[in-house]
């Protein structure tokens, strides 16, 4: 009986619905793991298929090609190290969460996941049959269970896998980042390993996928909960751990600990991460969006230049008669820290043409929020041709406190097809450009130092849509209307609640009511990297039409 077990961990980054590409990747990592001698190939959760599917997953064609894949791939990676990977398995009006293992040349093991996630972004109870726990393959002589994502997250299939003979737990997850979610996570695997015994491997699926991202992070422990290996976050790897038979069992050979970013870091690699990979798995290559000398779209320009570089990053300036020359100067200096093209296009003229146009029907009546919005929405038909023309993604520029009351118009500055900060609240907006300004990392493709103006960051926000308008007219100060929003969406707190806090109870019922008004809003806006458990689309769904109100 062999007393070492050599395992492989593909830390990678499929493209959802390439399965034809995703199988190269795993031809890739085949050929490095055979190389290295390794004894099994391991591959994170529906890595085949990439994640999350929704809908498509309920296409029995596409669950048929799956199977297709895998057998092909299993008969042609016959001479090297058995692996396993996820993918779905057709099971009569739905599919099963399967993790099939391959080795000799054919699949000689499939492994259904028990427990589904229905909570958060999840809705496996949709889309996906439950199968009893099962017991552990033998991979080389050695017992191997599997626990899929969620079954990690409960006591009873690790149990069962250790109480059927398992010696070594392989966890493959398809986890979505967000705050806080790596320390979660460790706490749960540690759990699993004093319970059991066992040596645990956690291994994460990698890269963005719409409003998503796998975040990596993989990892292994030893008895006790000791850590002996931390992959990075956000990175492809192909790591190699030992494992070893003692007099206990099996341990894990102590290997690499890689640093783990802190909370903005990890917040800002993720903005990146998302836009990139949403650009190139959508087959986007550029950038287009308006810059208008304020803070969020500074941050976004900074995004996407991390994310793409800044010869892909074309901002552009579409001054109405409202915007000061203030305004002008840090959308210039912004542009030229970065190194990004930068065009001015004003819009008066177009204004006046539809002012012109509007009049007869107009007449008599004050001018009002309808002609601040009439110069946002000739703003999103000017950049939308751009997009149009030239085949760049328009990028929103949007925060979660404008997303979240409304303070933005729909069809105007919401108009585009990705949006970075979607998740991200004002005050944090700003914590964030004077981290960028601070940090630079080599994943970054923008100039390090400080790319965002100081005077850009510390100058009152306006939309600059009339004569002297600040945001402050029309909300609370950033710094307690975010408060509120946290309370009342991310911890959904009642009003009274918020009130209790200290908060203006006037204020608090404004907020309230403007957050349930917007909901059409956001019904209809672009997808964002998803940064909190309380992000605006599959955690937090609300009905459009709704009259209930918190009387608190």
């Amino acid at each position: 009986m062999a007393d070492t077990f050599r395992l492989t961990l593909a830390q990678l980054n499929p493209t959802l619905g390439d399965l034809h590409g995703n199988a190269d990747l795993v031809r890739k990592a085949f050929a490095a793991a055979k190389a290295e001698g390794s004894d099994f190939l391991a591959f994170p959760e529906m890595f085949i298929t990439g994640y999350q599917l929704l809908d498509l997953v309920m296409k029995q064609a596409f669950a048929e090609d799956v199977q297709r894949i895998i057998a092909s791939l299993a008969a042609e990676l016959a001479d090297g190290p058995a692996f396993g990977i996820g993918g779905p398995m057709w099971g009569g009006d739905k599919p099963y969460n399967a993790y099939y293992i391959c080795d000799g040349g054919k699949v000689v093991a499939t492994i259904l996941k028990h427990h589904l996630p229905n909570y958060a972004v999840f809705d496996e109870v949709r889309y996906y049959h439950s199968a009893d726990p099962q017991g552990p393959v033998s991979i080389n002589g050695v017992r191997v269970g599997f626990p899929i994502c969620e079954d990690a997250w409960f006591e009873d299939v690790c149990e069962t896998l250790e109480e059927s003979g398992a010696e070594i737990l392989i966890s493959p997850n398809g986890s979505p980042y967000h705050r806080g979610k790596m320390e979660l996570r460790q706490s749960v695997i540690v759990s699993r390993v004093v319970e059991t015994g066992l040596p645990m491997v956690y291994l994460n699926l990698l890269g963005g996928q719409d409003d998503q991202v796998f975040d990596g992070g993989s990892f292994v422990l030893n008895r006790g909960g000791k850590l002996a290996v931390q992959m990075p976050q956000f990175e492809e790897v192909l790591a190699q751990v030992e494992f070893t038979r003692g007099d206990e069992g099996w341990a894990a050979e102590e290997g690499e600990k890689a640093r783990l970013p802190g909370e903005y870091e990890a917040d800002y690699r993720v903005m990146v991460m998302a836009l990139g990979d949403y650009l190139r798995k959508t087959g986007f290559k550029s950038v287009v969006l308006g810059l208008s000398g304020g803070i969020d779209s500074a941050i976004v320009a900074c995004i996407a230049a991390d994310a793409i570089g800044p010869e892909n990053v074309h901002c552009v300036m579409l001054p109405s008669r409202f915007t000061s020359e203030t305004s002008l100067d840090d959308a210039r200096d912004v542009a030229a820290r970065l190194g990004c093209r930068l065009d001015t296009i004003p819009i008066t003229p177009a204004r006046e043409a539809v002012t012109a146009s509007l009049a007869p029907l107009f007449e008599g009546w004050e001018e009002d929020v309808t002609e601040e919005n009439i110069q946002s929405r000739l703003r999103g038909v000017m950049l939308m041709a751009l997009s149009n023309k030239f085949g760049s993604m328009l990028l929103t520029t949007g925060n979660k406190s404008e997303v979240a009351v409304g303070y933005a118009t729909i069809y105007g500055d919401m108009a585009g097809g990705y949006n970075p900060i979607k998740d991200l609240y004002k005050t944090r907006v700003f914590e964030t450009c004077r981290w960028r300004n601070r940090e630079h990392r080599d994943w970054m493709l923008a100039p390090a130092g400080e790319v965002i103006p100081p005077r850009v960051i510390d100058k009152p926000p306006t939309a600059e849509l009339r004569e002297d308008q600040k945001d402050q007219d029309s909300l609370p100060p950033y710094a307690d209307l975010d408060v509120m929003l946290e309370m009342l969406i991310d911890k959904d707190l009642s009003v009274a609640e918020v009130i209790a806090a200290g908060y203006d109870a006037e204020w608090v019922r404004k907020v309230e009511r403007l957050i349930y008004l917007s909901e059409y809003k956001r019904f209809q806006a672009a997808p964002g990297a998803r940064l909190t458990q309380k992000a605006f689309w599959l955690d937090r769904r609300y009905p459009v039409a709704n009259r209930w109100r918190d009387g608190g």
